[in-house]
């Protein structure tokens, strides 16, 4: 199907799913119950998990294939988001003008930047990617403040000209009239299920953006790409010069996280100097690490994994831990609150550093692994007793 073998093709329809039918799989509890809390089906946080997908899947493009490791990937996400609020300024709320100019001004930055730090390699070019995101986040900040306004983040005034504004169109971002903020509920006896249009629009992005990993994964380029993360001295001697694949790379994987940028513009219409942060920069790099660096779905899962201990746990409090375990006489009650309470609300990064560490030491190749060590396993078990069946005497 589409050019994709059958492994391929099995693996995008589980996107698809996943990502279609997000608004029931992640509302597994009942509305109102004391499990209700683990839901993450609301819009929001859907889009963050489909737009930190996309600035992850690009990241794994570039470090994922040639073990280049960047740090300053976070610049292009901000350049991408003020490109497509500086459309909403100039002319309307459609989101069709923005993303195709987030996408180019992101790409032709990678190309500059890429173009200056792949003349090094290993923890240099890391260096250097983390230096020119930097600049570029004190340049948002404070010297360009007429072009970002500074501190207080760009944003969509009376006073613009939005020179293609209808007189009945959408004051917020839409797709031709198809507001993105807008959503329809599902009540279905005491769950309540989500559909939101801003949503839709990503995961759809989503998948078409995993379907261009995919082939780039799989075509010749894309084995260039293996060849120089596994030995790029060896390919040297064959007389192939791999920097400009490199930094083909690296442009496409900016690219991708310019749309990213764009995407978030395009689901709340403001852009900030704090989305090109390093820390940014780090997070993209930890999801692709969790998730399974190299492989196709990993980076996807683990920018789902962090974006939900970030919205979720953090918002666990010792009032709900309370209501958890009132079944408990009181002095052990306030005992099991006291020993949970330093892992969840802001003492959420602690406990996602545990679970990091842990999947670092146990399963270096991320979530994916642990995945293929389950199916390995059921496979096992699988033939062991059909074995056994087989070997039993007849009666």
């Amino acid at each position: 199907m589409l050019g994709l073998n059958k492994k391929d093709t099995t693996l995008m329809i589980v996107v698809a799913c996943l990502a279609l039918f997000a608004p029931f799989i992640l509302n597994p509890f009942p509305e109102g119950s004391a499990m209700a809390q683990f839901n993450a089906g609301y819009p929001d946080l859907m889009q963050r998990f489909v737009i930190f997908g996309i600035f992850a899947i690009g990241f794994n493009i570039l470090f994922g294939l040639t073990g280049y490791l960047s740090f300053g990937h976070a610049a292009f996400l901000g350049i991408g988001s003020y490109s497509v609020v500086w459309m909403y300024k100039l002319l309307d709320y459609n989101v069709i003008w923005g993303l195709p100019l987030a996408i180019i001004t992101s790409g032709l930055f990678a190309l500059v930047i890429g173009y200056v730090s792949l003349r090094r390699s290993g923890i240099y070019f890391s260096i250097l990617t983390l230096a020119f995101a930097q600049m570029s986040f004190n340049l948002a900040y404070s010297v360009l403040t007429p072009i970002t306004n500074g501190e207080t983040g760009l944003q969509v005034y009376t006073n613009d000209p939005q020179v293609l504004l209808g007189a009945n169109e959408a004051t917020s971002p839409h797709l031709f009239g198809i507001v993105m903020n807008n959503s329809a509920k599902l009540n279905v006896g005491p769950w309540e299920f989500t559909f939101n249009n801003g949503y839709y629009f990503c995961a759809i992005i989503l998948m078409v953006v995993f379907y261009l990993a995919i082939r780039i994964f799989r075509s010749p380029f894309g084995m260039m790409l293996r060849a120089i993360k596994s030995n790029q001295t060896r390919l040297n001697y064959t007389g192939l010069n791999p920097r400009p694949y490199a930094l083909a790379a690296f442009v496409i994987s900016g690219m991708y996280a310019g749309l990213a940028g764009g995407l978030m513009a395009a689901m709340d219409p403001l852009a900030g100097a704090e989305r090109m942060q390093w820390t940014a920069s780090g997070e993209v790099v930890l999801m692709t690490i969790l998730g399974g660096t190299g492989t196709l779905i990993g980076p996807v899962l683990g920018a789902g994994f962090i974006k939900y201990f970030e919205n979720i746990f953090s918002k666990i409090n010792d009032s709900i831990l309370h209501n958890w375990f009132a079944f408990l006489p009181d002095g052990l009650e306030d005992f099991v609150v006291f020993l949970i309470h330093p892992f969840i609300g802001k003492g959420w990064h602690l406990t996602l550093g545990i679970l990091f560490m842990l999947v670092v030491i146990f399963l270096p190749g991320g979530l994916v692994e642990g995945g293929q060590r389950i199916k390995r396993a059921i496979s096992r078990k699988k033939d062991t007793d059909t074995d056994s069946a087989s070997t039993e005497p007849a009666e």
